[in-house]
Protein backbone atom coordinates (compact mmCIF):
# COMPACT_ATOMS: atom_id res chain seq x y z
CA UNK A 1 0.00 0.00 0.00
CA UNK A 2 1.18 3.46 -0.84
CA UNK A 3 1.74 6.14 1.77
CA UNK A 4 -1.40 7.11 3.67
CA UNK A 5 -1.21 10.35 5.64
CA UNK A 6 -3.80 10.85 8.37
CA UNK A 7 -3.64 14.35 9.85
CA UNK A 8 -5.29 14.42 13.29
CA UNK A 9 -6.17 17.68 15.05
CA UNK A 10 -7.78 18.13 18.46
CA UNK A 11 -9.99 21.25 18.51
CA UNK A 12 -11.83 20.46 21.74
CA UNK A 13 -11.00 20.45 25.44
CA UNK A 14 -14.04 18.57 26.80
CA UNK A 15 -12.70 15.01 26.48
CA UNK A 16 -9.09 13.98 27.10
CA UNK A 17 -7.96 11.96 24.08
CA UNK A 18 -6.94 8.52 25.41
CA UNK A 19 -3.58 7.05 24.51
CA UNK A 20 -3.85 4.93 21.41
CA UNK A 21 -6.88 6.65 19.85
CA UNK A 22 -4.80 8.42 17.20
CA UNK A 23 -3.09 5.14 16.22
CA UNK A 24 -6.49 3.41 16.13
CA UNK A 25 -7.81 6.05 13.72
CA UNK A 26 -4.78 5.58 11.46
CA UNK A 27 -5.19 1.79 11.53
CA UNK A 28 -8.89 2.17 10.76
CA UNK A 29 -8.23 4.44 7.76
CA UNK A 30 -5.67 1.94 6.42
CA UNK A 31 -8.06 -1.00 6.96
CA UNK A 32 -10.90 0.67 5.04
CA UNK A 33 -8.63 1.62 2.14
CA UNK A 34 -7.17 -1.89 2.00
CA UNK A 35 -10.65 -3.46 2.10
CA UNK A 36 -11.78 -1.18 -0.73
CA UNK A 37 -8.70 -1.88 -2.86
CA UNK A 38 -7.58 1.76 -2.70
CA UNK A 39 -3.80 1.61 -3.05
CA UNK A 40 -2.94 5.15 -4.17
CA UNK A 41 -1.16 7.60 -1.87
CA UNK A 42 -3.85 9.39 0.14
CA UNK A 43 -4.44 12.11 2.72
CA UNK A 44 -7.25 12.21 5.24
CA UNK A 45 -7.87 14.91 7.83
CA UNK A 46 -9.51 13.97 11.16
CA UNK A 47 -10.55 16.67 13.61
CA UNK A 48 -11.84 16.13 17.16
CA UNK A 49 -14.52 18.61 18.22
CA UNK A 50 -17.12 18.90 20.99
CA UNK A 51 -20.91 18.67 20.65
CA UNK A 52 -21.40 22.41 20.22
CA UNK A 53 -18.84 22.63 17.42
CA UNK A 54 -20.31 19.67 15.53
CA UNK A 55 -23.83 21.07 16.00
CA UNK A 56 -22.69 24.32 14.34
CA UNK A 57 -21.11 22.42 11.43
CA UNK A 58 -24.19 20.21 11.05
CA UNK A 59 -26.39 23.32 10.90
CA UNK A 60 -24.08 25.08 8.46
CA UNK A 61 -23.48 22.21 6.03
CA UNK A 62 -26.54 19.96 6.40
CA UNK A 63 -29.20 22.40 7.66
CA UNK A 64 -29.70 20.20 10.72
CA UNK A 65 -29.46 22.25 13.91
CA UNK A 66 -28.54 19.34 16.14
CA UNK A 67 -25.41 17.62 17.36
CA UNK A 68 -24.27 14.48 15.60
CA UNK A 69 -21.44 12.01 16.13
CA UNK A 70 -19.39 12.44 12.97
CA UNK A 71 -19.44 14.45 9.74
CA UNK A 72 -17.69 13.54 6.51
CA UNK A 73 -16.57 16.05 3.91
CA UNK A 74 -15.47 14.11 0.80
CA UNK A 75 -13.08 15.87 -1.56
CA UNK A 76 -13.76 13.52 -4.45
CA UNK A 77 -16.61 12.38 -6.61
CA UNK A 78 -16.96 9.17 -8.62
CA UNK A 79 -13.42 8.11 -7.68
CA UNK A 80 -11.84 11.40 -8.81
CA UNK A 81 -10.01 13.28 -6.03
CA UNK A 82 -8.08 16.49 -5.63
CA UNK A 83 -4.34 15.84 -5.52
CA UNK A 84 -1.76 17.37 -3.20
CA UNK A 85 0.72 18.60 -5.80
CA UNK A 86 3.60 18.49 -3.30
CA UNK A 87 3.14 14.81 -2.43
CA UNK A 88 1.02 13.41 -5.27
CA UNK A 89 -1.44 12.05 -2.68
CA UNK A 90 -5.16 11.98 -3.37
CA UNK A 91 -6.98 14.18 -0.85
CA UNK A 92 -9.89 12.02 0.27
CA UNK A 93 -11.46 14.60 2.57
CA UNK A 94 -12.17 15.57 6.15
CA UNK A 95 -13.66 13.68 9.05
CA UNK A 96 -15.00 15.73 11.98
CA UNK A 97 -15.67 13.61 15.06
CA UNK A 98 -17.40 14.76 18.25
CA UNK A 99 -15.45 13.14 21.07
CA UNK A 100 -18.16 14.20 23.48
CA UNK A 101 -20.80 12.34 21.43
CA UNK A 102 -18.48 9.32 20.99
CA UNK A 103 -18.18 8.98 24.79
CA UNK A 104 -21.98 9.28 25.16
CA UNK A 105 -22.62 6.65 22.48
CA UNK A 106 -20.00 4.23 23.82
CA UNK A 107 -21.89 4.38 27.14
CA UNK A 108 -25.28 4.11 25.43
CA UNK A 109 -24.26 1.06 23.35
CA UNK A 110 -22.30 -0.59 26.17
CA UNK A 111 -18.90 -0.80 24.51
CA UNK A 112 -15.56 0.96 24.80
CA UNK A 113 -14.61 4.34 23.43
CA UNK A 114 -12.08 2.61 21.13
CA UNK A 115 -14.84 0.67 19.37
CA UNK A 116 -17.01 3.78 19.03
CA UNK A 117 -14.22 5.95 17.60
CA UNK A 118 -13.10 3.11 15.31
CA UNK A 119 -16.63 2.58 14.07
CA UNK A 120 -17.21 6.30 13.45
CA UNK A 121 -13.90 6.50 11.58
CA UNK A 122 -14.74 3.48 9.39
CA UNK A 123 -18.20 4.93 8.74
CA UNK A 124 -16.76 8.28 7.72
CA UNK A 125 -14.02 6.74 5.58
CA UNK A 126 -16.66 4.87 3.60
CA UNK A 127 -18.47 8.20 3.05
CA UNK A 128 -15.19 9.72 1.81
CA UNK A 129 -14.98 6.86 -0.70
CA UNK A 130 -18.50 7.53 -2.00
CA UNK A 131 -20.75 5.27 0.09
CA UNK A 132 -24.05 6.66 1.31
CA UNK A 133 -26.63 5.17 3.67
CA UNK A 134 -29.10 8.06 3.69
CA UNK A 135 -31.52 6.39 1.28
CA UNK A 136 -31.53 3.12 3.23
CA UNK A 137 -31.99 -0.15 1.39
CA UNK A 138 -29.16 -2.40 0.27
CA UNK A 139 -26.57 0.38 0.19
CA UNK A 140 -27.17 1.01 3.87
CA UNK A 141 -26.85 -2.73 4.65
CA UNK A 142 -23.69 -3.03 2.51
CA UNK A 143 -22.11 -0.04 4.26
CA UNK A 144 -22.94 -1.47 7.69
CA UNK A 145 -21.42 -4.84 6.75
CA UNK A 146 -18.21 -3.14 5.62
CA UNK A 147 -18.03 -1.14 8.87
CA UNK A 148 -18.33 -4.33 10.91
CA UNK A 149 -15.76 -6.11 8.74
CA UNK A 150 -13.23 -3.38 9.54
CA UNK A 151 -14.11 -3.46 13.24
CA UNK A 152 -13.54 -7.23 13.31
CA UNK A 153 -10.19 -6.83 11.50
CA UNK A 154 -9.13 -4.30 14.13
CA UNK A 155 -10.13 -6.64 16.97
CA UNK A 156 -13.16 -4.55 17.93
CA UNK A 157 -16.13 -6.69 16.85
CA UNK A 158 -19.67 -5.83 17.86
CA UNK A 159 -21.11 -7.68 20.83
CA UNK A 160 -24.35 -8.52 19.03
CA UNK A 161 -25.86 -8.44 15.59
CA UNK A 162 -26.75 -5.04 14.23
CA UNK A 163 -30.14 -3.75 13.27
CA UNK A 164 -30.92 -1.51 10.35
Amino acid sequence: MEKIRVIITNNQKTIKIPTGIRMLIRRCCHAVLRMEGFYDPAEISVTFVDNEQIRELNAQYRNKDSETDVLSFPMGENGVYDVNHDTGAKILGDIVLSMEKAVEQADQFGHGLEREVGYLTAHSMLHLLGYDHENGGMERVRMREKEEMVMTQLGLPGTSSYTV
